[in-house]
């Protein structure tokens, strides 16, 4: 509550989400009713809040399917280090030989997606929709090819880096590409197959993944290193040796509280990491603008806008060293309220670059840090004429990140917000 009091233009459109949620809710009550989609849904929603939103306001034909292909891929990121590599490896290799197996199934207690513990068999949660739900064929095949394809890809990649170390910017890159690049490649072909998209060039695609990715990777740094009995690190080693020697000890959160030096060299390779990142940003404003159809536009754009919040938050920011940096709700609800158009997204990428620029001044001017400050401007530079040569940039828009005073009354549209949750309740 005391945040709404500071940003108070965020309770109309938080109330607007919360109103939202539970009509969907209320709309696909009888189809959870069966038991595969019911688990489905609920898995999703506790793996990713943010997608569990976005991909239940899609169309019915697509919904699903993008529901099962975010749940099968997933189900290949077993990165719990519990597991011992002797136990991961042969389940990332075959992974995709066992989709379409009805009687195969893979139990783990220590599992993120457990099929086997809520007595759903993955195989049956790809196949049904397949044969009994889908009236778009098109879809149906583009699907059957991606789930075998894309996860013996996937399977490889994640293999691969379970016993190689990320080195280079390169191993960075291929992993993020793995992890992420290939969700981005298989999401295109279901919105070309749907027939409701062209057909995304696939460098754009891969970007649109990455970029989600890696600043997944600079969000999840603390629960990364403080993984028990191992810990699991994706910052590439040509980054962050530039700053320490050995990762683990000099980065470590407690260590930033004792040693000041410590916590100076992590924030800089810290804005080194966000600085890789936005080098995937215009490719992903390019791929939103030649979207076509509302729902996927806003599938696309809302995860994109939002992830480009957190990394401004995370830019220069010690904080993501001691503990969980997240965007406010308020903001997030209203990022997906405004989010409708290019326009919109051109303005909260022009808004979120003119606040990291405005952080970039508490950079230590050490030569290395200089030299990554100069890049992230040049960047920034980009991404913000990008977005003014967009013509979509005017004066009397309505700012994401800029606290305005609100030009209703609170107290009575939190009033008729009440009463519409409340009406809802009726709905059948």
């Amino acid at each position: 509550m005391g945040e709404i009091m500071k940003h108070p233009d965020e309770l109309y459109p938080l109330m607007k989400l919360m109103l939202s949620a539970k009509l969907v809710e209320k709309k696909m009550s009888v189809w959870l009713l069966q038991p595969h989609w019911a688990f489905c849904y609920a898995t999703l929603r506790k793996v990713s809040r943010s997608f569990a939103l976005v991909i239940q306001q899609l169309p019915s034909d697509l919904r699903d399917v993008v529901c099962v292909y975010y749940l099968v891929l997933r189900a290949l990121d077993i990165d719990d280090t519990r597991l011992t590599t002797e136990v991961r490896v042969p389940i990332l290799k075959d992974f995709y030989c066992h989709l379409h197996d009805p009687e195969w199934h893979f139990s783990c207690k220590f599992s993120l997606i457990s099929f086997q513990t809520s007595h759903i068999n993955l195989s049956f949660v790809v196949q049904w929709p397949s044969k009994f739900l889908w009236t778009n064929h098109h879809v149906s095949i583009a699907f059957l090819e991606l789930d075998t394809n894309i996860c013996k890809w996937m399977g490889e990649g994640m293999e691969k880096f379970l016993c190689k170390e990320v080195e280079t910017i390169d191993d960075y890159n291929e992993y993020c590409h793995y992890a992420a690049g290939l969700c981005g490649l298989g999401l295109s072909k279901l919105f070309y197959a749907s027939g409701r998209e062209d057909l995304a060039p696939e460098p754009l695609s891969i970007s649109m993944g990455l970029f989600l990715q890696k600043i997944s990777i600079i969000r999840d740094y603390l629960e990364d290193i403080n993984e028990v009995p191992k810990c699991c690190m994706f910052w590439p080693h040509q980054i962050w040796s530039k700053y320490v020697n050995t990762l683990e000890v000099c980065f470590h959160h407690n260590m930033t509280f004792k040693y000041e030096e410590n916590s100076v060299k992590a924030v800089q390779c810290l804005n080194e990491m966000v600085t890789n990142a936005l080098l995937h940003v215009e490719d992903c404003l390019v791929y939103m603008s030649n979207l076509r159809d509302p729902s996927i536009f806003q599938f696309c754009a809302i995860p994109l806008v939002i992830n480009m919040g957190n990394l401004t938050m995370y830019y220069n920011n010690v904080e993501i060293f001691k503990g969980v940096v997240e965007m406010r709700r308020g903001l997030c609800a209203k990022i997906i309220d405004q989010t409708r158009t290019m326009a919109d997204v051109y303005g909260a990428f022009f808004d979120f670059c003119c606040i990291m620029e405005s952080k970039k001044s508490g950079q230590i001017n050490t030569n290395t840090s200089k030299l990554n400050a100069t890049s992230t401007l040049k960047r920034l530079e980009e991404i913000s004429k990008t977005c003014r040569n967009s013509g979509t940039l005017i004066n009397q828009r309505k700012s994401y990140t800029c606290s305005h005073q609100p030009n209703y009354n609170i107290p009575i549209i939190f009033f008729f917000i009440m009463l519409a949750i409340l009406l809802s309740t009726k709905i059948p």
